[in-house]
């Protein structure tokens, strides 16, 4: 059964409150594929009360018991991964290949280490004649974007699932399908109701609702700064934690010392990697004023 139209509150598939079609598009062909519905800002509280309970429980969570659950993930995630590459492949338009071993690999990756920081981290140790204690902060709000959506879904999902935090998520609406597959997979992996909910839907209506949440402790948003700035805003008037990584260029800096065939090769390589659709791709280059034009030749010949 497809779940596109539906959210995942609870532990269970549950329809929209009012449902709001919206076109999910494959940028290869641009042509319509599949369709998602929407959310409200009534379907973002219906989230964010299933995540506030199962919060009360599942903050308490041995690491044992966390541990079982994302070992359980990753088995599942590793059972799916052909489902997840092409889901990633038509809403990203991206080669199978690519999607599969880079954008699902790199997930895979994400939830690998987060078992294996769980298994040694030490949730309490002394500092002088004190006992410094690290708890969960509470119920997270998770907004992603579309270029590396595996990316940063599992490397927020994960970390705030080993440290006992319940969540809402809401992927961009652009790339929406494999969100709704992971959900399929921690919900298969057996993740306490509650404790991960998905709310599909846009900025303005889903992300302002979340951010603005009394009831959510905590944002973490990547994406543009312009949206990140509304984040943190709305998130302003509650006074809860806001982590963001927002748009950015990454610039090259070539000191005189470098070989700069080999640097210069490799920067302008990395532009390309994901259609440069990346924030680390690293489209500016530094270079000494007097090596420009040498520069200038080997970026041409490197395209």
């Amino acid at each position: 059964m497809s779940h596109n139209m539906q959210f995942y509150i609870d532990g269970a598939w549950v329809d929209p409150l009012v449902p709001k079609p919206f076109d999910v598009i494959d940028p290869s062909s641009e042509e319509v594929f599949a369709q998602i519905s929407l959310g409200s800002k009534q379907d973002v509280d219906r989230a964010v009360a299933a995540a506030k309970r199962a919060f009360a429980t599942y903050a308490f969570a041995s690491v044992a018991e966390r541990l079982d659950l994302l070992r359980r993930i990753v088995d599942v995630y590793k059972k799916r991964s052909k489902d997840l590459a092409l889901a990633v492949s038509r809403e990203m338009g991206a080669p199978r290949e690519f999607a599969l071993v880079d954008q699902v690999g790199i997930g895979l990756r994400h939830l690998e280490e987060i078992v294996k920081v769980l298994g040694a981290y030490q949730f309490q140790h002394v500092k002088g004649k004190s006992m410094v204690v690290r708890e969960p902060v509470g119920v997270a709000g998770l907004i992603t974007p579309w270029n590396w959506p595996l990316n940063q879904i599992t490397c927020k999902v994960g970390p705030a699932l080993a440290a006992g935090c319940t969540m809402v998520l809401k992927p961009s609406e652009i790339a929406p399908l494999d969100a709704i597959i992971f959900a399929e997979i921690l919900d298969e992996a057996g993740t306490p109701k509650g404790v991960f909910n998905l709310v599909n839907g846009d900025g303005p209506t889903v992300g302002q609702a979340l951010a603005s949440h009394p009831d959510v402790d905590m944002m973490s948003f990547t994406g543009s700064t312009r949206a990140g700035i509304l984040v943190a805003k709305a998130a302003a008037d509650t006074v809860k934690r806001v982590s963001q990584e927002l748009g950015g260029k990454s610039a090259n800096i070539l000191l005189p010392d470098v070989d700069f065939s080999d640097a210069v090769t490799r920067g302008v390589a990395g532009c390309f990697g994901n259609s440069g659709q990346s924030c680390n791709a690293p489209t500016l280059m530094f270079v000494p004023r007097g090596r420009q034009s040498e520069v200038t030749s080997i970026a041409k010949a490197a395209a």
